[in-house]
């Protein structure tokens, strides 16, 4: 798949891993280790931003436990009306932006944002586009928190090959995301393996 391919598809996508499917399921384990970790290092009013926040169960959790300053990408425009019948509160607060990571993030001043997180979206990234990376370094003032699959499922994250196909369909792209982000300058403080996920979170240099 090339990069317009990977993205078209998940901004069309329904079903199974739509905004609608995540909403269903609400905020998880993820949910609760984002507020765990912002409630040790950040205050309340700390300028928060998740790239590819679907329906938003991940900032809504963050919301409903103080946190504010709240700000989402998503290239799915569906996610926005499913937020609105989900998340309400969320969608009437919050500031979201429709449209592919790769676009919009390169629009933030520097350190725009004291925390920056992303929850099984970065995997996603098509390899041509890692650039994007470094502008995501950029926008991080503070702290850089990310949830990718690292082979903690056995159906997911295979490390024999670069990249993998969840359900035969969309490519999830293996990398050393410590090496990723360490290279950038920052310092990772936190590894976290969940049942699905690892969580990192990185400080920005």
């Amino acid at each position: 798949m090339d990069p317009d391919d990977v993205r078209d598809d998940w901004a069309s996508r329904s079903g199974k891993f739509s905004p609608a499917y995540y909403a269903e399921i609400g905020p998880n384990e993820v949910s609760e280790t984002l507020v765990n970790v912002l409630d040790h290092y950040v205050h309340e009013d700390a300028r928060i931003i998740e790239l590819g926040c679907g329906s938003g169960r991940h900032l809504a959790h963050l919301q409903t436990n103080g946190y504010g300053n709240l700000t989402g990408i998503d290239i799915n425009e569906e996610s926005f009306d499913v937020m609105a019948e989900h998340y309400p509160r969320l969608a009437d607060s919050g500031t979201f932006h429709t449209g592919a990571l790769e676009d919009i993030v390169t629009e933030f001043e520097d350190d725009a944002f004291d925390v920056v997180y992303s929850v099984e979206t970065l995997q996603h990234i098509h390899p041509d586009d890692e650039w994007v990376f470094d502008e995501i370094a950029r926008v991080a003032g503070d702290l850089l928190v990310i949830a990718e699959n690292e082979g903690n499922s056995p159906e997911r994250g295979r490390e024999d090959t670069d990249v993998s196909y969840v359900n035969d369909e969309f490519p999830l792209y293996h990398r050393n995301w410590k090496q990723v982000f360490s290279e950038l300058g920052f310092a990772q403080l936190i590894r976290e393996p969940t049942a699905r996920d690892t969580i990192r979170v990185f400080r920005a240099p």
